[in-house]
Formats: C-alpha cells, structure tokens, sequence
C-alpha cells in the first residue's frame, strides 16, 4: 500500500477534493473529521482537554470558541493543546493504515502536512491550491471569520507557493466544480497505475 499525502492552506478547497477522492472510492483519512470526533460529545480527549484549559467543554464536547481563544495567539498554550490532540489522531491513523492495509494506494488529508513535517513517510503529497484571491473570499465569507484572524491563520501555515513547489501533484480549485473533479478523476487513474491498482 502506498500512502499519499492531501494538503493545501486554508480556504483551497481542500475539504472537497478529498470528497471527490473518496467518490472515486480511494479511503481517505480526514484528520480534521477526527479532531471534530474526539473532541465531540463524549470524546475521547474531552477530559485531558478541560482539566488543561478549564471550561472549554461541555455535554456538547468542546467549545470550540472559547478553546480557540484560550490558544489562538498563545503559541505555549496550542503547543500544550497539540500534545494533547496529535497522539490521538496518530493512533487513529494507524488504525484506518490497518483497516486498509489491503488497498494499493490511501489518502492521508492533513491540513498542516508540511508544517509538522509529516511529508517525510510519504509517497507523495498532493496540493490543493487557488488563485489567492479567490482563497480570500472563500475564507472571509466564512461565519466569524475576520481579515485580521486570516492573517493569523495564514501566518501559521506554510505559503501556498512554496506547497506548490514541493508538490509531487497540484488539484486546481480555482476553476470549475466538473474540471476540478476531472483532475481528480485524472490522478486516481495516474496513481492506480503507478501503484497497480
């Protein structure tokens, strides 16, 4: 089995692209979808994380507005919160690795892929980009979302012109809904051939 990476800086269309992969019936390990589940009502993390940042969760699991400005700007205090997330999510993607341990080729979708050096044990990473304007607006038009925290969001994660240039394959979302599913469709074909699948 050969494990590929899916990545791309925030607002890129990442989300959907790695919907289109599964449709194409690639298992693809969503490690946001995760974060959401241990840290959902009656997650696993739940009270590792209320016992570090007291009042951040509830029966509704975590209060994700009250945990982001306990750790957003705090760079010790998301670090304290990394160690509490990131094993977890590891031993969760073990798990998917072993449930499909049969299958010639996996998507791995982590957002911060190149920022915690996870590339590294890959086959190959492939990088969902936009034009940045339209990055922009797709962003901003989000619920909450500020040009000041977009700055900040954009800060912590690597440009989006350098995971371009150390992409083993880019997906455009910049055009329209059928072509970017057609790229997909493209490199499912490309990488089943290359893996034999």
């Amino acid at each position: 089995m050969k494990i590929y990476g899916l990545t791309g800086s925030i607002g890129m269309g990442k989300s959907a692209v790695a919907a289109m992969f599964a449709r194409e019936g690639v298992p693809v390990f969503d490690a946001d979808a995760e974060v959401h589940r241990l840290q959902g009502p009656g997650g696993a993390l739940l009270p590792a994380i209320e016992a570090r940042f007291p009042g951040t969760t509830g029966a509704k699991g975590v209060d994700r507005a009250k945990l982001g400005a306990a750790v957003f700007g705090h760079p010790q205090e998301r670090k304290a919160l990394e160690a509490i997330v990131h094993p977890a999510v590891r031993a969760a993607r073990r798990r998917f690795l072993r449930r499909h341990r049969s299958r010639t080729f996996v998507l791995l979708d982590i957002p911060l892929l190149f920022e915690t050096g996870g590339q590294k044990r890959l086959a190959g990473v492939i990088v969902v980009t936009a034009p940045a304007w339209k990055q922009r607006k797709r962003v901003l038009a989000r619920p909450g979302m500020t040009v000041a925290k977009f700055r900040q969001i954009l800060h912590l994660q690597t440009p989006d012109a350098e995971k371009r240039r150390r992409a083993d394959h880019l997906i455009q979302t910049g055009t329209t809904f059928a072509e970017t599913r057609a790229q997909v469709r493209r490199l499912v074909a490309c990488l089943g051939r290359k893996t034999g699948r």
